[in-house]
């Protein structure tokens, strides 16, 4: 699976709406958070007369008209931002449906994935493994002292420390 995880597409507006791009960089949409960065503030520099911007500076609010575009922009983003969020979480979803079908898991922080009982890539299966044999109908492996999962790439169990052999399971 990927990198993907579910996003709050309601606080990626919110953000959007704050600073323009903040909703882009919470979906981790770098380049877009930076291109409605940008549009936002050429449209404010090229639209907004400066009478506008110096009367907002001043605490006096501008003419609706005078901001409008720059406001047509920032919406357009906070929209962009709501809908990226949405697509993002169907993608997800859509990803999480397929490894469900397909049977395979997660490893455990590495963003790969493997099938539960198949060997782990990069290493051999030897025929005299730790783990031959000792694996239950679910493929874990259980201590025969402490009862805990155990990694079946080690000999012992990690949490108690006794040996695991091939005939204790």
């Amino acid at each position: 699976m990927s990198e993907r995880t579910r996003r709050r597409p309601w606080l990626a507006a919110l953000l959007a709406l704050v600073v323009s791009g903040l909703g882009h960089a919470y979906l981790r949409r770098w380049a877009r958070a930076l291109g409605w960065y940008v549009a936002v503030t050429a449209a404010v520099f090229v639209f907004v007369p400066e009478s506008a911007i110096s009367g907002a500076l001043a605490g006096n609010p501008p003419p609706v008209r005078d901001v409008a575009p720059a406001a047509a922009v920032v919406g357009a983003s906070v929209i962009d931002a709501y809908v990226v969020a949405l697509r993002n979480n169907r993608e997800y979803e859509r990803e999480r449906e397929e490894t469900r079908a397909t049977g395979r898991t997660e490893s455990a922080g590495h963003g790969t994935t493997e099938e539960p009982n198949a060997p782990s890539a990069g290493r051999a299966e030897e025929p005299n493994a730790p783990s031959a044999g000792r694996a239950d109908d679910n493929g874990t492996v259980r201590c025969p002292e402490c009862g805990k999962e155990t990694d079946p790439t080690f000999d012992f169990c990690q949490w108690c420390a006794e040996p695991v052999g091939e005939g204790d399971a």
